[in-house]
C-alpha cells in the first residue's frame, strides 16, 4: 500500500496536478463518489478504490480572489487528474459539461510535452516598425492639425506600409497624442508677452490684503441662443438627427443682453444690464457714477479699479470722471483675459443659465434669468478667484508672457 501511495503521489508531481491523495482509512466517512463539504475539493476513488484523488477546483460564485486564469489553469489540471485516474474523455465531459474535443486537445499536449498552460503567443504580427512609429509621432508633432489619414498616406508615400487611421491612432496613443480640439485664445504677440510677463513679475508678490482692493470689472455678451455647446443629451446610436436630439439656433446667436459687472473680495458689484454696445459716456454716467463709486467711497484711497483697454474705458471723458472722483485704475496689459477672474464669473454664469430648465425664451426671461443667477453663485467661489491671482502670475511667468491654464 504504501508504494502504491508513493507512485501516486509521483504521478501527481508529474502531472503538475493540485492535487492530493488520501488513503481510505484517512478520509472516515467518505466512500464512493461522495463528495467533500469544502467548497473548494473534489474527492475521487481511485480505479482499485483504495485511494482517494483531492483536486483544488477553481472559484466558487462567491469568491473572487482568484483571476480567471488561475481559474482556468485548475480546471485543466483538473481534467488531466480526472484522465489519470481512468476516467474516459466522455465522462470528464458530462461531468463537467465542457466538449469532448476540449479534453481531447487537453490531453493530447499534456502528453506531447506535460503541460496543461496555454503557449504564449506573440499575437498578430505589427504592420509598422519602431521606425515608422517613430515617423508617425514626428510627422503629428510637426503638423499638429494633420488628420489619421493624412498621417497614414504620409507614411505611405515615405516607406510604402500602408496602415488605417484606427493604427495612426494607435500608436500615436502609446506615446501619449490624441485627437483633440484646440483651446481657443486671444492672438498674442511677441509685444503683448513681454507686458504680460513684465506685469505678472510685478504683481506675483502681492499679498492677499493687497488684492483685497482691487475690483476686476469686464463686460460680457449673453444670447438667448448661445454656441457655446454647454449642454449634453442622451440618445442612442444612429439618431443624431432625430428631432428630439437636434437643437435648432441662428448662425450668429441671436438677440442677447451686455451685461457689466465688478467683484471684489468680499463684496460684488449688481449686474448692468444692457441692450446696447458699451460708450464712454454709458460707462461714464452709468457704470462709474452708479457703481464703481459707491466702492471707492467705501474703501478709501487704497480702492483699486481693474477694467482692460477696450475703447469705451480710456475714454477722454471717462479718465476726466476717474480724476474728479479720485479712482486709482490699476495697470493692465492688453489681451490678458486669463489673469482677470471675473471671466471665470462670467463661465459660471453661463453655465447656469444653460442649466435652466426651461430656457430663457425670450429676452425678458433671459434678463431676470441673468440677474437671479448671479446672486446665487457664493461669494466663497468668488474669493477663491480673486485669490488665485498670485498663481496667475506664476503661470504667466512660467509660460514667459504667453497663455496660461486659466
Amino acid at each position: 500500500m504504501r508504494k502504491q501511495s508513493q507512485k501516486n503521489f509521483q504521478l501527481a508531481s508529474r502531472t503538475n496536478v493540485l492535487a492530493l491523495f488520501l488513503l481510505a482509512t484517512n478520509i472516515g466517512e467518505l466512500k464512493g463518489n461522495e463528495v467533500n463539504t469544502h467548497p473548494k475539493l473534489q474527492v475521487i476513488p481511485s480505479p482499485d478504490g483504495t485511494i482517494m484523488w483531492v483536486w483544488l477546483l477553481g472559484p466558487t460564485s462567491d469568491d473572487r480572489s482568484y483571476p480567471s486564469r488561475t481559474e482556468g489553469l485548475c480546471m485543466s489540471r483538473s481534467i488531466i487528474g480526472r484522465v489519470e485516474c481512468g476516467r474516459t474523455h466522455l465522462e470528464v465531459s458530462e461531468e463537467l459539461g465542457i466538449a469532448q474535443s476540449v479534453i481531447s486537445r487537453l490531453w493530447q499536449r499534456f502528453q506531447d510535452d506535460s503541460n496543461v498552460s496555454r503557449c504564449y503567443s506573440t499575437g498578430r504580427p505589427r504592420v509598422t516598425t519602431p521606425n515608422e512609429d517613430r515617423y508617425l509621432a514626428v510627422t503629428a508633432k510637426r503638423n499638429r492639425r494633420s488628420t489619421a489619414s493624412d498621417l497614414s498616406r504620409q507614411l505611405s508615400s515615405a516607406t510604402g506600409t500602408t496602415v488605417s487611421r484606427q493604427t495612426v491612432y494607435r500608436r500615436l496613443g502609446h506615446i501619449g497624442l490624441y485627437a483633440r480640439r484646440p483651446v481657443r485664445c486671444v492672438p498674442l504677440t511677441a509685444t503683448h508677452c513681454r507686458l504680460r510677463l513684465a506685469w505678472s513679475r510685478e504683481h506675483a508678490l502681492w499679498t492677499p490684503q493687497q488684492w483685497s482692493c482691487v475690483m476686476f470689472s469686464d463686460e460680457s455678451r449673453f444670447s438667448l441662443q448661445s454656441d457655446s455647446r454647454r449642454t449634453f443629451i442622451w440618445r442612442a446610436p444612429g439618431t443624431r438627427y432625430h428631432q428630439e436630439n437636434t437643437i435648432e439656433r441662428h448662425r450668429y446667436g441671436g438677440a442677447g443682453w451686455l451685461v457689466w459687472g465688478g467683484i471684489i473680495l468680499g463684496s460684488r458689484t449688481d449686474l448692468h444690464v444692457q441692450s446696447v454696445t458699451m460708450t464712454g459716456h454709458i460707462y461714464r454716467d452709468v457704470i462709474l457714477e452708479q457703481h464703481v463709486r459707491l466702492f471707492r467711497g467705501a474703501m478709501g484711497a487704497e480702492f483699486l479699479l481693474m477694467d482692460d483697454n477696450a475703447r469705451p474705458h480710456r475714454a477722454n471723458i471717462v479718465e476726466e470722471c476717474l480724476q474728479s472722483e479720485d479712482i486709482t485704475r490699476m495697470d493692465w496689459s492688453a489681451y490678458s483675459p486669463d489673469l482677470n477672474p471675473i471671466e471665470h464669473v462670467w463661465d459660471m454664469l453661463g453655465r447656469r443659465i444653460a442649466a435652466r430648465q426651461p430656457p430663457p425664451n425670450c429676452l425678458p426671461e433671459l434678463r431676470r434669468a441673468l440677474l437671479d443667477e448671479l446672486c446665487n453663485i457664493p461669494q466663497d467661489q468668488i474669493d477663491n478667484l480673486i485669490l488665485s491671482m498670485p498663481r496667475r502670475c506664476k503661470a504667466c511667468i512660467a509660460s514667459s508672457g504667453r497663455h496660461t491654464p486659466y
